[in-house]
């Protein structure tokens, strides 16, 4: 046998046994990866201010965590004590209130009324109060687990900033590309990477605020429901419909009718027509603008926009990291065959050149 493919028997079974090592947390090391890859300049300014990679990946790891805990801790805690204190009697009122509607539609809502009171039978309001203390613990349980796979992102990315550099460094040496090539991959997925991450903070962040001082006008708590609203921006197309929908039918029950229909027409008009359709493409347009300058290296913000919500929808919340980068690797695997297939051309073209000279 060949010293070579005796290697290569070696290094195929290694990396079996390292994929059934790692398979558990090979979306997390993934996610943590292209996180490292998207605050890249972050890393590189703290760097710059510290004089420390450590010190540098440290906080970093801190700046991120910040953005998943301090949020969702808060959730917790505020959502958890808003549950156990649900009034009973207003939550017969929107019992009520919905019954009664299905019982009486309004005549362009006709056809939905026998599948909608068949899913309503086994629901029971007084149920659903009485029951708090489990709907918390479902609620906890999900976060839990949320929590858990964000400290191992955290972790991750830690590894990925402190020591991301050496192992760019091993891969050029042991991937059959040249150093171009290399270049040209990791530029585009950090380009793209970069304007997704911010993007997506500034979006979010958006449209929790514009939620939040809207509620918090109706007597809500703003900062807590404009967290939740930011969280449930990132799901295509239900994502606010799943905020505002229950204060509409709950205002509707307590007899507030002008602040359901405020709160709808506030929610369908300045959040997901003007924000979300109008300003996010905006938003993503803007940052690619201010973080490339090389206009190579840019995607159209609607390609970005798009794949953000293939992202989520086909992988979940981790989605919104892994379709752009999916999305670019794809673009710039592309580029790349289009670099070798004009070069094989000029030097086609060389070699005929040379041929009728002679």
């Amino acid at each position: 046998m060949k010293p070579q493919y005796f290697v290569g028997i070696l290094f195929a079974t290694a990396l079996y046994w390292m994929y059934l090592l790692y398979s558990p947390f090979i979306l997390t090391i993934l996610i943590a990866a292209l996180l490292a890859v998207s605050t890249s300049n972050i890393q590189c300014y703290f760097e710059k201010l510290f004089r420390s990679k450590f010190l540098a990946s440290l906080v970093s790891s801190l700046l991120l965590a910040s953005i998943f805990f301090a949020p969702l801790g808060y959730f917790l805690t505020s959502f958890t004590m808003h549950i156990n204190s649900v009034n009973p009697d207003d939550m017969a009122k929107v019992d009520i209130y919905i019954r009664e509607f299905i019982d009486n539609p309004p005549p362009y809502l006709q056809f939905l009324a026998p599948y909608i009171e068949a899913g309503l039978q086994s629901i029971n309001m007084q149920t659903v109060t009485s029951n708090a203390i489990f709907i918390t613990g479902k609620i906890g349980s999900f976060s839990a687990s949320f929590l858990k796979n964000a400290f191992l992102v955290i972790i991750f990315y830690f590894f990925a900033q402190y020591n991301g550099s050496n192992v760019l460094t091993f891969l050029k040496r042991v991937i059959q590309m040249s150093v171009t090539q290399t270049e040209l991959l990791a530029k585009e997925l950090s380009s793209v990477m970069s304007v997704v991450f911010y993007s997506i903070i500034i979006n979010a962040m958006l449209q929790g605020i514009l939620f939040g001082i809207a509620v918090s006008y109706l007597g809500y708590n703003g900062l807590l429901f404009g967290i939740m609203y930011g969280f449930a921006s990132l799901i295509p197309v239900i994502g606010g419909i799943l905020m505002w929908l229950p204060f509409m039918v709950y205002e509707f029950a307590v007899g507030t009718n002008a602040n359901a229909i405020f709160i709808v027409v506030y929610s369908i008009v300045v959040i997901s027509i003007v924000a979300d359709t109008f300003i996010k493409p905006l938003i993503i347009k803007w940052i690619n603008k201010a973080l490339l300058k090389d206009d190579d290296a840019k995607m159209h913000e609607l390609v970005i926009f798009f794949s953000i919500i293939a992202g989520l929808a086909t992988f979940g919340f981790w989605g919104m990291i892994l379709g752009p980068a999916i999305t670019a690797f794809f673009l710039t695997v592309l580029k790349l065959f289009e670099a070798k297939s004009q070069e094989y051309k000029n030097k086609e073209l060389k070699n005929k050149s040379q041929d009728d000279h002679f």
